[in-house]
């Protein structure tokens, strides 16, 4: 009886969704599964869980997500809003066999649906279940019957697995899987022209200024002369944020430092003398490849990170950040976590931390550390791809 006071209190606080009037992708013929990122993290993970299933099993995914920055070439739409016209709409056009949510997002109008069509549903990569943003409320047994129709929820670790049970879950239902995998962010880069720079920079220590905002310039440029006391031959690679920026921050680095700069866009190389190599964003591959050290920029004063902080630590680079990590945020954590990114809250402190990263031995434990932060999760991905093939194929 709660439930079902709960389920409509709740559908009554909602408002019918548009989503169903707008123009949808066409559904392909053939199975399909529908997952639902919640927010950039999830979407990662739900990415690679979606070209497994393609490549791997042939099956169609239509992915939700408001959050969305690439989809590449999946099918692709906002989340439906949750209110019982919006989910019929939804399940009406897709008419997928299974739905994948992640994190712990509820959808409790569309669960109900998806029950009442004896559609399976799967929940990945959970942390902490809860409603959707601008949904909360007293909704008495909502949670917890939500939670009860999964057929299975996948947890991260023994905290979300206590958060899901306190919620309402069954512990049979609730399996600690451990993060999932991630589709590699490892950059692609030209091999000839890493090999030839390589060869140029020789044995040199060079780290990089990723993505550098305007009001970050100062504390990049005080951090570069600072460490150049301690490693003479130190090269920065600097990318800045303002492309169109790029010739007037090298007239500023020769006249006001008196540095020896190059500029790559006008073909310049970065010759024994050069103390700093700007460049444009279109090679983060290369410049990961080549440099021990990145800093993200936009986080120490900018508007937040904007370049996913997995990319250097997939190429083995070691990484300094801001306090203002932008989207990314649950990256750098795991990043912290593992003593694999080291946090910096002023111009000061990245001199710091720069200086004590010139050390080859400590650029090298950060940046394994990294590595292996960036490369974890398939053990995660295969019992999340196991449980969707049991519960498409249904009982034996």
């Amino acid at each position: 009886m709660s439930y079902s006071l709960g389920l409509t209190l709740y559908n009554l606080a909602g408002r019918p969704g548009q989503v169903a009037s707008t123009a949808l992708p066409e559904r392909p013929g053939g199975r399909l599964v529908w997952l639902h990122a919640p927010g950039p993290e999830a979407l990662a993970a739900m990415r690679e869980l979606a070209r497994q299933l393609r490549e791997a099993d042939g099956v169609n995914v239509v992915l939700t997500t408001d959050h969305a920055t690439n989809t590449g070439d999946l099918l692709s739409q906002p989340a439906p809003a949750d209110h019982p016209r919006a989910a019929q709409d939804f399940l009406n056009h897709w008419r997928p066999e299974l739905a994948v949510f992640c994190d712990g997002a509820l959808f409790p109008a569309m669960i109900h649906e998806c029950t009442l069509r004896r559609l399976p549903l799967l929940m990945v990569n959970g942390r902490q279940p809860g409603l959707l943003p601008g949904r909360e409320g007293w909704y008495p047994g909502l949670i917890k019957a939500a939670l009860q129709t999964f057929d299975h929820i996948l947890v991260l670790d023994d905290t979300a697995h206590r958060a899901f049970q306190k919620a309402g879950a069954e512990p049979a239902q609730i399996t600690i899987t451990g993060r999932m995998e991630e589709a590699s962010a490892a950059l692609p880069c030209v091999e000839s022209d890493r090999a030839a720079l390589a060869a140029m920079m020789a044995t040199r220590p060079i780290w990089v200024a990723a993505d550098v905002a305007p009001q970050e310039v100062d504390h990049v440029i005080a951090a570069h002369r600072e460490a150049l006391q301690l490693a003479h031959r130190l090269l920065m690679i600097f990318v800045p944020q303002d492309a169109a920026s790029a010739e007037a921050i090298v007239a500023r680095m020769e006249s006001e430092q008196n540095w020896r700069v190059a500029l790559r866009r006008t073909e310049q190389d970065p010759e024994t003398e050069t103390e700093v190599y700007v460049v444009d964003a279109s090679e983060y591959g290369l410049w990961y490849r080549l440099a021990p050290v990145t800093f993200m920029g936009g986080s120490l004063e900018g508007d937040g990170c904007s370049r996913n902080p997995m990319e250097p630590a997939a190429l083995g680079s070691a990484i300094l950040y801001g306090p203002r990590p932008g989207i990314y945020g649950q990256a750098f954590g795991r990043l912290g976590s593992a003593r694999a990114a080291r946090i910096v809250t002023s111009g000061g402190d990245l001199a710091e931390a720069l200086g004590d990263l010139l050390s080859p031995d400590r650029a090298a434990r950060q940046a394994r550390a990294a590595w292996t932060v960036a490369s974890e999760g398939v053990e995660g991905t295969e019992q999340a791809m196991t449980l969707i093939r049991r519960l498409m194929d249904g009982p034996d």
